[in-house]
């Protein structure tokens, strides 16, 4: 079964950003994790960064259309982008927001969530792991 694996801004710059928030994988590296662990849980991952709220709209619309189940990162778009969250709206499969660092242990504008209140659930907090947690639980949801 395809995945569509989304990711946000400046996720492809993982290689200079504060490792002690964002670990020291860089994007290809992350990408590969993620493929990886989507091979070992039945799934085919399409991972997909952008910097672009216009392109991570289309690319939501996309999974919609095709019934795909998509784990994303939002990245700074999860504080208040309302356009990606309807978008989210539409994917009917399931859809799980994740997050290498955990928002709420950092600044107060991190806080807040527009996207999860349509996801069906946030992992964050576990560094690139948290993605191998999301392919996890989207094995689960998919089988129940």
């Amino acid at each position: 079964m395809k995945l569509m694996v989304i990711n946000g801004p400046n996720l492809s710059r993982l290689d200079i950003r504060d490792s002690s928030i964002y670990g020291d994988l860089d994007y290809a590296e992350l990408k590969s994790m993620i493929t990886i662990a989507a091979t070992k849980h039945g799934f085919e991952a399409d991972v997909r960064q952008s910097d672009d709220e216009a392109t991570i709209i289309g690319w939501l619309h996309e999974a919609a259309d095709n019934k795909l189940p998509v784990i994303i990162n939002p990245a700074a778009f999860t504080h208040y982008s309302y356009a990606i969250r309807d978008a989210a709206e539409l994917v009917k499969s399931p859809l799980i927001e994740v997050h290498l660092s955990n928002p709420l242990s950092r600044e107060e504008f991190r806080h807040t969530s527009v996207i999860s209140g349509v996801a069906n659930g946030t992992i964050g907090g576990f560094g690139p792991n948290s993605y191998v947690l999301a392919i996890i639980a989207m094995a689960n949801l998919l089988s129940n």
